[in-house]
């Protein structure tokens, strides 16, 4: 034939395939021989010609395919043993992937548990964060001060001039809001979103325990006057 010693392979793919193929197929299949479209055509066609293979023409295109009557058909009771086998191997599968999986996560395990220089490494550090708080522990409970006086008048001189600023400008708000929508048809809650207006409720914050805060602290500050 004109495809010469490759027409056993070109047949051999057919047959284990078992299935439609046209030329191109072929040729994709046979690339690595170095075959060119036209000679695998031809080929195909010599195949055809002498009846190793089959084809059908669909148009302009020619289909090959394996002569069926090359093949053993199963009968309907090899069939139903085919399935039963298959069904069993499917199972098989099956409980091979879960051991697989089961194997995975135990290496995954393993793999994110601490080697033992790090652990030793952690429990240095972490003896080295608990020996700090407890010398800092033993300070306050012996009544040594932390923190600088002159540092301390300024955290709270900040603090006293931050809150008053706050609750300053909630007053203005107020005063103001209560102004514009007096006498607005618009319901608040909706002209508020509208505007793009956030209380601080609205982002969980609480004005109270800062007022508190500094109420104690003026008073505290009166004291030690």
């Amino acid at each position: 034939t004109i495809l010469g010693n490759n027409d056993e392979w070109t047949i051999a793919m057919i047959l284990q395939q078992n299935r439609p193929l046209n030329s191109q197929n072929v040729a994709d299949a046979l690339q690595k021989f170095s075959l060119k479209k036209t000679a695998v055509q031809k080929g195909l066609d010599a195949l055809a010609d002498s009846g190793q293979i089959s084809f059908k023409e669909y148009g302009k295109q020619k289909i090959y395919l394996a002569r069926q009557d090359q093949f053993d058909i199963p009968n309907g009771e090899e069939l139903e043993e085919m399935k039963k086998a298959n069904s069993k191997l499917q199972e098989e599968l099956a409980e091979q992937k879960k051991i697989t999986s089961e194997v995975e996560s135990e290496i995954k395990g393993l793999q994110s548990n601490l080697t033992l220089d790090e652990i030793r490494s952690k429990e240095a550090r972490l003896q080295s964060e608990v020996q700090e708080m407890e010398e800092k522990l033993k300070k306050l409970q012996s009544g040594v001060i932390l923190v600088k006086p002159e540092d301390k008048k300024i955290i709270e001189e900040t603090f006293s001039e931050k809150t008053n600023q706050w609750r300053k400008r909630k007053r203005m708000f107020k005063e103001l809001w209560d102004n514009i929508t007096e006498n607005s048809p618009k319901d608040q809650k909706e002209f508020k979103e509208e505007l793009g207006l956030e209380y601080d409720e609205d982002v969980d914050v609480n004005f109270q325990p800062y007022s508190e805060m500094l109420a104690s602290l003026n008073k505290r500050r009166k004291v030690s006057r």
